[in-house]
């Protein structure tokens, strides 16, 4: 038995419909409940399709029968107002879908030796600098023994050898933090996010039992 709404509030879906100004979508895109007349020029057809005015007002329409929207699109060009710089953009653009390619994103050892001035920590080595990646390579990745994904992770935010003790592992890290920390650098709190890595680096580590003291 149907309850009348003591507020008068009709939450039915065939009250929702009936209020609702927008006409019903058929399949083949026509507005079957459109009352409008097509406009294009001695046309007295119903205008159940709508077509964008221009590229640059989408959301504004005109309402033409089915013969006169074919003839309309025939004739779209949504670039017919851009410029040859302009259709390059957008083609550019979607080539990668709208999701452009973006820099990778610098390390937190290089943005700190960025800050000292040095592009290159190789350099700071003089002639002894080498690139020779060792005998850990052999493997193709550089690691001499396993560990926890955790920790590996913090040796590479770190800058640091899986061969390594905690205690010099501890001086990479204050090494860090006097390059990232505010109160190191008058204030300046652009590397916090890198700080706040290096901090979470060496809980790992410093809590690892992986790692000799």
């Amino acid at each position: 038995m149907a309850k009348t709404d003591p507020f008068g509030f009709d939450m039915s879906v065939s009250s929702s419909k009936k209020k609702n100004p927008r006409g019903r979508r058929g399949m083949t895109g026509a507005f079957e409940t459109s009352t409008r007349v097509c406009e294009h020029e001695g046309c007295e057809e119903a205008g159940q399709f709508r077509a964008p005015k221009s590229p640059d007002v989408l959301d504004e329409f005109y309402w033409f029968c089915k013969e006169h929207v074919r003839e309309y699109n025939l004739k779209w060009n949504f670039f017919e107002t851009a410029t040859e710089a302009e259709y390059m953009a957008q083609v550019d653009k979607d080539r990668v879908w709208g999701r452009e390619t973006k820099a990778f994103k610098k390390s937190v050892e290089e943005q700190a030796w960025a800050r000292l001035g040095i592009d290159d920590a190789h350099t700071v080595l003089g002639e002894n600098a080498t690139r020779n990646p060792g005998k850990g390579n052999a493997a193709g990745n550089g690691h001499t023994r396993r560990l926890p994904s955790t920790e590996r992770r913090a040796l590479e935010v770190l800058d640091a050898r899986d061969t390594m003790t905690k205690a010099e592992i501890r001086k990479i890290y204050k090494g860090l933090i006097k390059v990232l920390h505010p109160d190191m650098n008058g204030g300046d709190r652009s590397q916090e996010e890198q700080l706040t890595e290096v901090v979470w680096a060496w809980d790992q580590i410093k809590s690892s039992r992986s790692f000799k003291d």
